[in-house]
């Protein structure tokens, strides 16, 4: 994985994150050494998110930084089509509408290559 993947990752994850979350548990979850952590936290602390915390106490990332989704991976798109699926035949018209409509966005942003296997995915 190259450094830039890294760190990309490393927001996504302190993104789910509300509360601080220590180093050691951010670095099992990406899967590099705790000093590779630090250093990528510092990197990202310089390039403009806000990510508070240190080394032994824990890190959060203010909620005030927006990354936007860069892509969706294939277990998140079989989450989100299931999940907008299931509203769709199970709730209300306002929720099945809403739930249409995210389909239709996330259809109309999607790569030429993902976009047929999306459409036919089902549980």
């Amino acid at each position: 994985m190259s450094r830039s993947e890294r760190l990309l990752n490393l927001l996504q994850v302190l993104r789910r994150y509300r509360r601080p979350v220590s180093g050691k548990v951010l670095a099992n979850e990406l899967g590099v050494s705790i000093r590779t952590l630090y250093r990528d936290i510092a990197s990202l602390q310089a390039q403009g998110p806000m990510i508070e915390g240190e080394p032994r106490i824990g890190y959060v990332m203010k909620p005030d930084f927006m990354l936007p989704p860069l892509m969706f991976g294939s277990e998140e798109l079989d989450a989100l089509v299931l999940g907008m699926r299931w509203v769709a035949d199970r709730c209300d018209h306002t929720l099945v509408e809403g739930a249409m409509n995210v389909l239709a966005k996330v259809s109309a942003v999607l790569p030429a290559e993902l976009h047929a296997s999306w459409r036919s995915r089902r549980c």
